[in-house]
């Protein structure tokens, strides 16, 4: 057996652990099903770890594809993580009772002071006080991404088909994508930070380190990759591909073998837990009536 056929077979594995640990933990809200409204989230959001490990593991298999493919393959990913920011902050939402469209802010929480850091004192003063305005801001700030990455992943692949991709466009979809999630990710920062003494008892941290982990943590490492395969550091003899789809290789398949542990980590984060806990206590109740 070579090298590139162990890392199929290894790759393999972990895709089918991913998906077994995410599906366990989807059949876990299943069965225990009491609101629907935070448990659809969750189970977008679930699904992010299979969905990133089937994608890269789809890479591997014709890791000698065109770049208009890995592309369209990197879009996927990409848009699916747009959908899971927004989950996120939706349930995020549903768990302080906050809803934007109807104007519901408690007033527990009003008024506190949200702090901005560089860069975006730019554009907002350093402490504004929360309201239903600021509130509105932190989901815009969210949702945009969700549009922005669809428009730019068709563009980018139309471009690419067309033959009409060079490399100053490819910089400039980068630095639009890059600074869209990174304000994104900003909003959902600023969030936790505002209310993590409300969100405390939903594990807030733990929920939000695999969604920011899962993104930041690929973006990352290709980027590294990159780098390490640009000067020479990570060569071709080392593995058993050419330098050209070297980076695409090493990506797809250590994100196929961290899909494993932050699908273990979503186990916990996002635990049916509660809810299961949840119905003993309302049959405790009922018998008690009765």
């Amino acid at each position: 057996m070579d090298r590139g056929q162990f890392t199929l077979m290894g790759s393999t594995v972990c895709v089918m652990l991913s998906l077994h640990f995410s599906i366990q933990l989807v059949s876990q809200h299943y069965l225990s099903w009491k609101k629907p409204k935070e448990q659809k989230a969750i189970i977008i959001i679930v699904l992010m770890a299979p969905l990133y490990a089937i994608d890269s593991y789809v890479g591997l298999l014709d890791i000698r594809g065109s770049t208009t493919f890995f592309t369209f393959l990197d879009s996927i990913k990409e848009c699916y993580e747009a959908l899971v920011m927004a989950k996120f902050l939706g349930l995020m939402y549903t768990y302080l009772n906050i809803s934007i469209s109807k104007n519901i802010v408690p007033d527990g929480i009003k008024g506190r002071e949200i702090h901005h850091s560089f860069p975006m004192t730019f554009f907002q003063p350093h402490t504004v006080r929360l309201d239903h305005k600021n509130l509105s801001l932190l989901k815009q700030w969210t949702w945009q991404f969700v549009y922005i990455r669809p428009v730019c992943s068709v563009l980018m692949i139309a471009l690419q088909l067309l033959d009409i991709y060079p490399s100053w466009l490819s910089w400039t979809f980068t630095l639009i994508l890059n600074t869209s999630v990174s304000l994104a990710l900003y909003s959902l920062v600023i969030f936790y930070h505002v209310f993590a003494k409300e969100l405390a008892p939903h594990k807030p941290l733990a929920k939000f380190l695999c969604v920011k982990g899962i993104v930041f943590f690929c973006f990352w490492q290709g980027i590294v990759l990159d780098i390490l395969v640009a000067i020479g550091v990570v060569k071709s003899n080392h593995f058993w591909l050419d330098v050209e789809h070297l980076q695409e290789a090493l990506q797809n398949t250590l994100v196929i073998v961290e899909m494993v542990f932050f699908s273990l980590l979503m186990q916990y984060a996002y635990t049916a837990e509660p809810y299961q806990k949840g119905s003993v206590s309302e049959k405790a109740e009922e018998k008690k009536k009765e």
